[in-house]
């Protein structure tokens, strides 16, 4: 088992809900259009940590055969709730350490979730069990921000994320020493309240990521600031990098 928080039933309940922004087709639509791409006509892809099937089922309806690996039994009860085994398949396990039969043409992890895994070397395992699933010639995806400590003055470990339109308000603070960071979410509720909730990761810069594919024996093809492929630059917030197993 790895140092992932492991999300129980009640997040699960209220995940589709709370990352309601994270489902729109503006973010959709051109996330499967890049995997879709990649996995190529009839190619079959892994996700890692698949969650509620938010990525994974829209990929599977357009062509591609998708298996998915997820931690919670509870988040997995919510996808299952909307595809059935036969279109969709998952195994509980971690994304580190988890064994699905079979070789494919992608491996990928989306909105972060490479940053559940708390240490340097359960992410290096993740890379290993990535290219271990890969065809030759596969690729392994990952999406991912960029940590925003050049926003902090010296002294400073809290940085605002996100306080967007759903009433979603984001702050993360940040140990620079050991690279953990917590995600602090308050949630307004109709009726009046605020909801607090918490996670824990660590995170990795892009060139860290170069050197765990390359520990892997995965080679870099791309890396881009969005799922757009608008160029990725020193202000880029978040990185979809590419590599690929040799051939």
């Amino acid at each position: 088992m790895t140092s992932s928080e492991v999300w129980d039933e009640d997040t699960a309940i209220r995940y589709d809900a709370s990352s309601a922004e994270m489902f729109g087709p503006e973010v959709l639509d051109p996330t499967i259009d890049f995997l879709a791409e990649l996995a190529g006509p009839g190619g079959s892809a892994l996700e890692f940590a698949v969650g509620t099937g938010r990525v994974a089922i829209p990929l599977a309806a357009h062509g591609v055969r998708v298996t998915g690996i997820e931690l919670s039994e509870p988040m997995a009860a919510q996808l299952r709730q909307k595809v059935d085994e036969a279109t969709l398949p998952v195994v509980l396990g971690d994304m580190a350490t988890t064994r699905v039969p079979g070789e494919f043409d992608l491996v990928y992890l989306v909105f972060n979730t490479i940053s559940n895994l708390r240490t340097q070397a359960e992410q290096v395992e993740c890379f290993r069990n990535a290219a271990r699933h890969l065809k030759p010639g596969g690729r392994f995806v990952i999406e991912l921000w960029v940590p925003a400590i050049r926003r902090m003055p010296p002294g400073q470990s809290v940085v605002p994320m996100s306080m967007g339109e759903y009433g979603h308000l984001i702050f993360d603070t940040y140990d620079l020493a050991t690279q953990e960071c917590t995600s602090h979410h308050y949630f307004h509720e109709a009726d009046g309240t605020t909801r607090y909730g918490s996670g824990n990761f660590r995170y990795i810069w892009p060139a860290e990521c170069d050197l765990m594919a390359q520990l892997a024996g995965l080679t870099f093809e791309s890396r881009h600031a969005n799922w757009h492929r608008a160029p990725f630059t020193t202000d880029s917030g978040s990185h979809v990098s590419v590599w690929q197993k040799p051939d």
